[in-house]
C-alpha cells in the first residue's frame, strides 16, 4: 500500500513536471518568435497586438477558458470511483457546450471588434487584429475540452505535446504573416500618407499565427482521441459502477463547476484588459501623445510581460496537474495526501520562480539587449524588469493557490479574493497614474500589489480548510539564499566577460549558464531538495546519481 502511495506521489510530480517543462518550452518558443515579431512591429505595433490579445483573452475566459479545469475536475472525480462511462459522457457533453460557448464568443469578438477596440482598450487600430483572432475562440474551446479530459484521466502528455505543436506553428505563422502584412501596410501608408497602417496590419499578421497554431494543435488532439478510442471503449465496457448521469444532470454539474471557475479566472485575469484601458484613457487625459502612450504600453506588453510570463508558466502547469490530484484526495477524504500534494506543488513552483526573478532582475539590460537589440527605450524596459520581477514569484504563487482551492472544491474563495484584489488594484493604479509621474511603472507596481493580495488571501483559506502550515525553510528561504549566490555569480560573470570581450550575447549566455550551475549546486548543498523529491522528477535517478558522484548530497 505504501509503495502504491509513493508511486502516485511520484506520478503527480512527474506529470506536473512534464506539463511544467512543456509550458516552459512553449514560453521559450513564444519568447523566441516574439523577438523577430517585436523587431518587425516595434513598440507601437506591439501595443496594437496587445490590445487585441487582451480583448480576445477576456472573451476566451468567459466563454471557454474554464473548460479544461472543469472537465479535468469532473472526470478525475468519477475516475477515482471507477465510473468510466460517466467520465466519458461528461467529455461528450462538454464538447457540445464548447461548440455553443466558443461559437458565441467568436461571433461576439468578430462583430463587436469596433466597440472593444475603441471603447474598452482605447486602441481603434487593433480592430483588424481582433477580427482575425475571432475564430480562434471556438478552436481553443474544443481543444480545451480534450486537454481537460486527458488531465482528468491523469495524463498530461497529450496536453504537453499539443501545446508544443501549437506554439511551433504559431511561431512560424506569426513571423511570416507579421512580416508580409507589415510590408503591405507600409505600402498603404505611403499611398494614403498615414503612419499606422503598417503597425495595424502587422499586428493582424501576428494574431493570425495564434489561430493557425491552435488549429493544428486541435487536429493533433483529435488524432490522439481517435487513436485512444478503442482502449477507452474497452474500459467503458468493463465499467460496472452503476448508473450514468443524464445529459441534463451533467450540464447542471458543468454549470455549477464552470461558473465559479469562470468568475475566479475572469476576475483574476481581467486586470490585464482593465490596466490597458485605464492606462491609455488616463494618460490621454493627462495630454500624453497617443503614439507615446502606445509605445510605453508596447514596451510593457511586448518585452516586460513576455519575459516575466516564462517562469509563471510553471505555476500554471502545476495548477493544472494539481487540480485532478487534489480532487481525488478530497473525494477519498485523505487530508494528509492533500497537504502533501499542496506542499510539493508550492515548493516546486518556488524553486523555479525565485531564481528566475533574481536572474531577470540582475541581467535585465543584458537579456533585453541580446533579445531585442540596443534600442532607444532599453532603459525603460530594463527598469520595468528590475522593478517587476517580484511579480514573477507572487503571480506564480497566486496562480498555483487558485488551482489548489479549485481542486479542494473551495470555488468561491478564488472569486472573492480576486474581486477584492482587483478593486484595490484599480484604486491604486488610478491613484498612481493621476498623482505621480510613474506612467508605465504605475502598472507594474499595481500588478505586484494585486498578486500579493491574492497570495495572502488564498494562503489563509488553504491553511484554514486543510489545517495546513506552510513550510518556510526549504520552500522559500533556501531557494532565496541559493538565488542570491546565483545572482552574484551571474552578475560577476557578465561584468568580467564584458570587460574582456565586449560581446554582450556571449557574456549573457555564459552568465545564464553559470547561474543555472551555481543555483543547482547551492540548492543541493543547502539541502533544498530531498532524495525522494529528486527521484520524483523526470530523469530523477540520473540527477540523483550525478549529485552523489559530485558529493552534493
Amino acid at each position: 500500500m505504501g509503495t502504491k502511495k509513493r508511486k502516485r506521489g511520484s506520478n503527480f510530480i512527474v506529470q506536473g513536471s512534464i506539463l511544467a517543462v512543456a509550458s516552459i518550452l512553449v514560453r521559450v518558443i513564444g519568447l523566441a518568435y516574439r523577438i523577430p515579431v517585436t523587431r518587425i512591429l516595434g513598440p507601437v505595433g506591439n501595443s496594437y497586438y496587445s490590445a487585441a490579445y487582451e480583448v480576445y483573452s477576456m472573451i476566451l475566459l468567459i466563454s471557454s477558458f474554464s473548460l479544461p479545469l472543469a472537465v479535468s475536475k469532473l472526470v478525475s472525480a468519477r475516475m477515482a470511483k471507477g465510473r468510466v462511462r460517466s467520465a466519458y459522457k461528461i467529455f461528450q457533453c462538454t464538447l457540445v457546450f464548447a461548440v455553443v460557448s466558443g461559437g458565441l464568443g467568436a461571433l461576439l469578438i468578430y462583430f463587436g471588434a469596433g466597440f472593444f477596440s475603441e471603447v474598452v482598450v482605447s486602441t481603434p487600430e487593433s480592430r483588424l487584429a481582433l477580427q482575425v483572432l475571432a475564430p480562434t475562440i471556438l478552436i481553443v474551446a474544443l481543444m480545451g475540452c480534450i486537454r481537460g479530459y486527458f488531465q482528468g484521466l491523469g495524463s498530461m502528455i497529450p496536453t504537453a505535446i499539443s501545446q508544443i505543436v501549437e506554439q511551433v506553428i504559431n511561431a512560424a505563422a506569426s513571423i511570416g504573416a507579421a512580416w508580409a502584412l507589415f510590408r503591405y501596410g507600409a505600402k498603404l501608408d505611403a499611398l494614403y500618407s498615414t503612419e499606422i497602417m503598417a503597425y495595424a496590419y502587422g499586428a493582424a499578421g501576428s494574431t493570425f499565427g495564434t489561430g493557425a497554431g491552435a488549429f493544428v494543435g486541435l487536429l493533433f488532439l483529435v488524432f490522439i482521441i481517435l487513436a485512444y478510442s478503442r482502449f477507452m471503449n474497452r474500459k467503458k465496457n468493463m465499467d460496472r459502477s452503476g448508473r450514468v448521469e443524464s445529459t441534463m444532470e451533467i450540464y447542471g454539474l458543468l454549470m455549477v463547476t464552470i461558473l465559479p471557475v469562470i468568475l475566479s479566472t475572469a476576475v483574476y485575469n481581467l486586470s490585464g484588459i482593465i490596466d490597458q484601458g485605464i492606462f491609455k484613457h488616463l494618460m490621454a487625459w493627462k495630454k500624453y501623445d497617443s503614439m507615446k502612450i502606445d509605445e510605453l504600453w508596447g514596451i510593457f506588453s511586448g518585452e516586460y510581460k513576455v519575459l516575466t510570463n516564462v517562469p509563471i508558466a510553471v505555476a500554471s502547469a502545476m495548477a493544472s496537474s494539481t487540480i485532478p490530484v487534489l480532487t481525488r484526495a478530497r473525494v477519498n477524504k485523505d487530508r494528509r495526501q492533500m497537504r502533501r500534494k499542496t506542499d510539493n506543488a508550492i515548493r516546486f513552483v518556488m524553486i523555479v520562480c525565485i531564481p528566475c526573478a533574481v536572474g531577470l532582475s540582475v541581467l535585465a539590460e543584458p537579456i533585453l539587449q541580446m533579445l531585442f537589440g540596443a534600442r532607444s527605450h532599453i532603459q525603460i524596459s530594463a527598469g520595468l524588469l528590475q522593478v517587476g520581477t517580484l511579480s514573477v514569484v507572487l503571480y506564480g504563487m497566486s496562480t498555483l493557490t487558485n488551482g489548489i482551492l479549485q481542486g479542494l472544491d473551495r470555488m468561491r474563495f478564488p472569486v472573492i479574493h480576486a474581486a477584492i484584489a482587483l478593486v484595490l488594484h484599480v484604486l491604486l493604479l488610478v491613484g498612481l497614474i493621476l498623482w505621480t509621474d510613474l506612467n508605465i511603472y504605475a502598472v507594474v507596481w499595481a500588478n505586484i500589489f494585486f498578486a500579493f493580495l491574492i497570495c495572502v488571501l488564498n494562503s489563509r483559506s488553504i491553511a484554514r480548510y486543510m489545517r495546513y502550515r506552510q513550510e518556510w525553510m526549504r520552500t522559500f528561504l533556501i531557494p532565496m539564499a541559493a538565488s542570491a549566490l546565483m545572482g552574484a555569480a551571474a552578475y560577476g560573470t557578465h561584468t568580467g566577460l564584458m570587460a574582456l570581450a565586449r560581446n554582450n550575447t556571449a557574456a549573457t549566455l555564459a552568465a545564464c549558464l553559470c547561474a543555472v550551475l551555481v543555483y543547482g549546486i547551492s540548492l543541493l548543498l543547502l539541502k533544498g531538495l530531498k532524495e525522494e523529491e529528486i527521484l520524483a522528477m523526470p530523469k530523477g535517478s540520473l540527477l540523483l546519481s550525478a549529485a552523489k558522484k559530485l558529493h552534493l548530497m
